[in-house]
């Protein structure tokens, strides 16, 4: 449902700083996927989200889903059908809005239609229906600002803001790296129980190898600009920690650097 044809992307042209991040990458992506995403820095991870979802633009190459070109799509319109959280708990929500309105925005936004008409009470009782399913007690704060709110509620709502309207497809960029330990596990058990509920095809950049392995049914690593590992079904149940780096090094002929990276939760 998702095909990358030949993307490149070169920053800073003809400059000193210029650097080459993707040359003819291809790949695609099946409906219903769940695929996880690791790699060392700058081996291009958030880069290919950004050029998914339009806040960067390829060079070249061409974006198709579900069978139309999306290369030129803007963002803003990309972001009608396709759901992003960052790794910022700032990002993806409005501080200045309450809970309530924020989700009513994200429940809208291919609508057209004004947050003034936007809330209502059956839509409150939705909104608390989603909350309530996660034990942060959002659903009793309709009312409260989101800038009141912790890391880790931010990022539930954000999640929820980005799925309600069943995205076809969801980017999910580090979105638990910055929380605790004990959040980014409801977080990710949330996120899991979200895209199976509803199918929904998933791209998730992770630099915690256990959560890349455990989580999904593919696993991708990249390294340089390229894919170069592609597991999934029971090769990706089967592997561990240890296999996956061995295997890196079989790839590559090198060990696994990355001063970012987490082996375990």
């Amino acid at each position: 449902m998702l095909v990358l044809k030949n993307i490149s992307k070169t920053f800073n042209h003809n400059t000193p700083y210029e650097n080459k991040v993707f040359s003819h990458l291809s790949f695609k992506v099946n409906e219903g996927d769940f695929i996880t995403i690791v790699g060392g820095n700058g081996a291009g991870k958030s880069t290919l989200l950004n050029i998914i979802s339009g806040a960067i633009q390829a060079d070249s190459g061409r974006i198709i889903l579900n069978g139309k070109d999306i290369s030129k799509v803007p963002e803003y319109k990309r972001a009608v059908f396709i759901g992003r959280v960052f790794q910022d708990p700032m990002l993806g929500t409005s501080p200045s809005m309450t809970i309530e309105e924020n989700l009513s925005l994200a429940l809208s936004r291919s609508n057209n239609i004004s947050l003034k008409w936007g809330l209502n009470i059956n839509k409150q009782k939705l909104f608390k229906s989603y909350l309530s399913n996660i034990p942060l007690g959002l659903e009793k704060r309709l009312k409260t600002k989101v800038s009141l709110l912790s890391g880790g509620q931010r990022q539930a709502l954000t999640l929820i803001m980005a799925t309600m309207k069943k995205p076809d497809i969801l980017l999910l960029d580090e979105h638990t790296a910055s929380l605790d330990p004990k959040t980014a596990l409801l977080v990710n058990n949330m996120t899991e129980e979200i895209i199976k509920k509803n199918k929904i095809t998933t791209l998730m950049v992770t630099h915690n190898l256990e959560h890349a392995l455990k989580m999904g049914n593919r696993l991708i690593m990249m390294h340089n600009g390229r894919i170069i590992m592609d597991i999934k079904g029971e090769e990706k149940a089967a592997m561990d920690i240890p296999q996956l780096l061995d295997k890196f090094e079989q790839t590559q002929g090198e060990k696994f650097a990355n001063d970012r990276v987490m082996l375990a939760r």
